[in-house]
């Protein structure tokens, strides 16, 4: 049964590149999703890069982004010998 991360890891570049190509500004991006401009920033800065699930979901929303496209990339695990 799967269950619900706690938090979730996001790319900051992933956001900011999403947020341009529906042409808006971080002000109304963060509206938008219920958070503020501040910690949106962060996220595209990359000085914070957890969310908690409710306010991903929101951010996912307001940029009408799929599960995930916003999401950091995990390197694949190292191979065994």
């Amino acid at each position: 049964m799967a269950t619900t991360p706690t938090t979730f890891e996001v790319d900051g570049t992933a956001i900011c590149n999403k947020r341009m190509s529906a042409g808006m500004e971080v002000q109304q991006l963060a509206d938008k999703a219920g958070i503020t401009a501040s910690y949106l920033r962060k996220l595209e800065r990359g000085a914070r890069t957890r969310m908690k699930p409710a306010t991903y979901v929101r951010l996912r929303a307001a940029l009408d982004a799929n599960e995930t496209e916003l999401l950091a990339p995990h390197p694949d695990p190292p191979e065994r010998k």
